[in-house]
């Protein structure tokens, strides 16, 4: 298992890297917070930008050719979504990409994947992933209920924290046709178009300032051709699924962490007290290699993490278990680095008037998104017991 980028892997982040700095650099973040973009109050991205990553491939990348992509896999995501945690670009590629597009190659039929993966790697439509019911994530937990009457189900019930769920075509709905709540047993997944009778979506305040909507479902009447796979058998997929989407977070954390850790240290060497650099306090020293050394941790566990997504030769469980080890420990990196930019920028980094403050919020939501620390390390734990 390799734990750096290939040449191909490199270039492809380079090359993000260019891009974004260019068109999407921190500074777009603040216009669209602002609504000086339009459609950026609602949507949470420039429409215009994403349709220049759709025309760069970059909603291609983890698909295999037979459908359309670059076969690039979540290591070439990876690459991209560092760079997209450095800039704090906005756009849709996590939420319809990896996590629909995953769910729709994973477990649609050659028809729902002919009328779907095309569209969504070509940006002509979008598609969101409700799971979560609760301000936690536990897609076990899943209580939407799905009754079949004849040749129909009815979806009653509410998701909460879609990501970019305002303005979405359709929506992968998580409900349950069997079990209880808790049970990964009893799951069943849907496509429930946007424009359903029934389909109420409300916008959410979040304070990174991105699209998050509350999708509720009134008695939503969907035929049995919405249904994802087996009925009651959908847990496994959505949880591959999440898990490339956790990855690809993590790596969006590495990202932003980075980031942080760089402005950090460059101002560290200019900030004069006492007529001398504060990089100089040899107490401030040990603070900043204290946040390196755990940066480098913590790509390790996001590289590994990214590989095993691509490693045919692992199990389900080995890739999960590989997938929660990323996305806690570059969570909890996250979280110490971005409270040391603060502490260090002497209280001035949670003010507007630094970019410290944006990555802030930014990583708060994304720690909380697709399983918090103690969502994985409990998930880790249970994965290990199983193995054992």
């Amino acid at each position: 298992m390799s734990l750096v980028y290939s040449e191909e892997q490199q270039l492809l982040a380079d090359t993000a890297a260019e891009f974004l700095m260019a068109k999407s650099p921190v500074t777009a973040q603040r216009k669209l917070r602002d609504g000086d973009v339009a459609g950026g109050v609602t949507e949470g991205f420039d429409a215009a930008l994403w349709r220049e990553m759709v025309d760069m491939g970059w909603s291609a990348i983890p698909f295999p050719e037979a459908l359309g992509g670059l076969a690039f896999g979540c290591k070439g995501l990876g690459a991209v979504f560092e760079q997209i945690g450095r800039n704090l670009s906005a756009s849709p590629l996590l939420s319809s990409v990896v996590l629909g597009g995953s769910v729709i190659e994973l477990t649609g039929s050659e028809a729902q994947q002919a009328e779907w993966m095309a569209a969504l790697i070509g940006g002509d439509k979008r598609i969101a992933l409700a799971v979560d019911e609760t301000p936690r994530h536990d897609p076990a937990a899943v209580a939407l209920r799905a009754t079949r009457v004849g040749d129909v189900y009815v979806l009653t019930g509410t998701k909460a924290f879609v990501a970019d769920g305002v303005g979405a075509d359709a929506f992968i709905v998580a409900a349950r046709t069997g079990g209880q709540p808790g049970e990964q047993g009893g799951i069943s997944l849907f496509i429930v178009a946007a424009d359903a009778v029934g389909v109420q979506v409300s916008p959410m305040k979040t304070l990174d300032s991105r699209n998050h909507a509350t999708l509720v479902l009134n008695e939503v009447r969907v035929g049995a051709a919405a249904l994802l796979g087996a009925e009651g058998e959908g847990f496994a997929a959505l949880d591959a699924a999440l898990d490339r989407g956790r990855v690809c977070l993590a790596a969006e954390l590495l990202g932003a962490t980075q980031s942080l850790f760089d402005t950090t240290v460059e101002y560290l060497k200019t900030r004069v007290q006492f007529d001398v650099p504060i990089g100089s306090f040899q107490a401030l020293q040990h603070r900043a290699a204290w946040c390196y050394a755990h940066l480098q941790l913590a790509r390790s566990a996001v590289m590994a993490g990214l590989a095993a997504m691509d490693d045919p030769a692992l199990d389900a469980a080995a890739r999960a278990r590989m997938a929660s080890l990323a996305k806690w420990k570059a969570g909890d990196v996250a979280h110490r680095i971005s409270r040391e930019a603060v502490q260090m920028h002497g209280g001035m980094g949670v003010t507007d008037e630094l970019d410290v403050g944006l990555h802030l919020k930014r990583i708060r939501v994304a720690q909380a998104s697709l399983g918090d620390g103690d969502f994985h390390v409990q998930r880790y734990g249970d994965l290990s017991m199983i193995e054992a």
